[in-house]
Formats: C-alpha cells, structure tokens, sequence
C-alpha cells in the first residue's frame, strides 16, 4: 500500500508518493502564509499524479519546519533524520550528506548502515542557506535558478567574508559601486563561495568521508554545485530532484512503521 511523505520548509513543500521501491509521484510548491493549505495543495497534486486519494494512503508523514502543521499526517520526524533516509536510499554508497535548505543546513555523517553518526548544523544563521541566496538574488537582480549558471562564467571570486546577510550586503553593495564596478559573475562568484565556506567551517567539525550526498533545494544551484566540489577535491552525489530527498526520507519512513 501506497504512503506519503510530506516535507514543510519555509520556501516550498514538497510531497512524495511511495509504494514498495517505487516513486508514485511527487510534488513541490511555494510555501504560503498558511503552511496547511499549501500542504493540501501540495498532497493533492502528488495523489493526482500517482492516481490515488488521500484515503488510500496507509500512513503519511510530515517532516520540515511546520511539520506540526499539518493536520492530516499522522507522524512526525526531523528533518535532518528524513534528509539521510532520503539520501541512503538513493545512495547506499552516501557517507556524508550536506543538506542545504531554506533557513537552515546541516552536515550529517553516515555509518555503512545508514544510521547517523554524528551531524552539525547551522539553523540560527541565514548564510549558507536558502534564505541567504535569496536575498542575494535581490540584490543583485538576478533570478535565483539564474545565479548558479552566470557564476560559473566569473574570472575570479570576489570577496564577500561576511556570515551576516546585512554585512554581506554591505559587502556586495561596495562591489557594485566600484570605479570599475565588479562584474557580476565575479560579485556571484563570491556569494557562491561565501556559502560554501559556512557550510566547510561545519563539516570541519565532524569531518567528511566519501561518497558526499548534497540534498536540499540550494543543490539545484550549479554555482554552489561545483564550489562544493573544489572544496572537496573530488565529484559529489546529486540526486535527480534534491529539493525532495527529505520528502522522499519522510515516505520511507513512513513505509518502514506501516509494515
């Protein structure tokens, strides 16, 4: 019997829809004020898809900041607990994952058995995070899904030190108004590689050991993408939607207690 998994960020929610070892469907959609209804939103366009209803999901499982929100999942889990049951699953091979989400990110280290380790996050800071690209992309006029591709073509990184979204802005301010201004791919360049170094300061401390898993939707961003990789002098694992490993983690999980 089919089980749900659904995953409340701050930006979007995500929903997967799973039976057996099969994907049925998934779903992602901008989080609105009201968490609850965009969950709805979110479960009835997963079941659409998969062809089913909410009565014949045997067991749906919340994850995600407002996962104590939504009222017709039946459990809850962490998200840093579904993110490495998402990333082991696609990856038996994953012995680290850096998750890197909205308003938080966090390093988790994995044992041969998927069980976690240790981990180390960073939830009360916006750099290295979502929020932090966001703002950035404000900022800097640049669409989001757009800020990856034109940093690649930077022909050096521009130095934003900051952690702080406010400073940084200052930063990226001072950039913009040099005589000659920094180019922009260089100005993204930076903000990719500031991102970076927050989240290598907390994989400093717990270490990190091949095969790399990056979840979470600031995965989708190239720039970030291979910054990670230069750091890590080596390719990392990417899954084909990261935005919904913690989606697809809940939905194990919740398979795993239905029986």
């Amino acid at each position: 019997m089919a089980v749900a998994g659904i995953d409340m960020g701050a930006l979007s929610t995500k929903v997967v829809i799973l039976e057996g070892d099969k994907v049925l469907s998934s779903a992602t959609r901008v989080s609105g004020e009201v968490g609850e209804i965009e969950a709805r939103h979110a479960m009835d366009e997963a079941l659409a898809r998969a062809g089913l209803k909410l009565e014949d999901l045997k067991l749906v499982l919340s994850t995600g900041t407002g996962r104590k929100g939504i009222s017709f999942a039946q459990k809850q889990r962490t998200s840093m607990s579904c993110h490495a049951k998402g990333a082991y699953w696609l990856f038996p091979s994953a012995r680290t994952v850096i998750d890197i989400g909205a308003e938080s990110s966090t390093v988790i280290k994995l044992g041969a058995d998927g069980k976690i380790e240790d981990s180390v996050g960073n939830d009360k800071c916006a750099a290295g995070t979502g929020v932090f690209l966001h703002a950035m992309s404000k900022m800097m006029r640049v669409p989001v899904e757009e800020m990856g591709p034109v940093s690649l073509k930077h022909k050096s990184k521009a130095s934003i030190s900051s952690m702080c979204v406010i400073f940084a802005e200052s930063e990226v301010i001072s950039h913009v108004h040099r005589d000659p201004p920094t180019p922009k791919e260089d100005i993204l360049a930076g903000i990719h590689e500031s991102i970076v170094d927050r989240l290598f300061g907390m994989t400093q401390r717990i270490g990190v050991v091949p095969e790399v898993v990056l979840t979470g939707g600031v995965s989708k961003n190239l720039g970030i993408v291979r910054a990670i990789e230069e750091k890590l002098g080596h390719k990392a694992l990417i899954p084909e939607d990261p935005q919904i490993v913690g989606a697809l983690g809940a939905a194990i999980i919740a398979q795993q207690l239905a029986g």
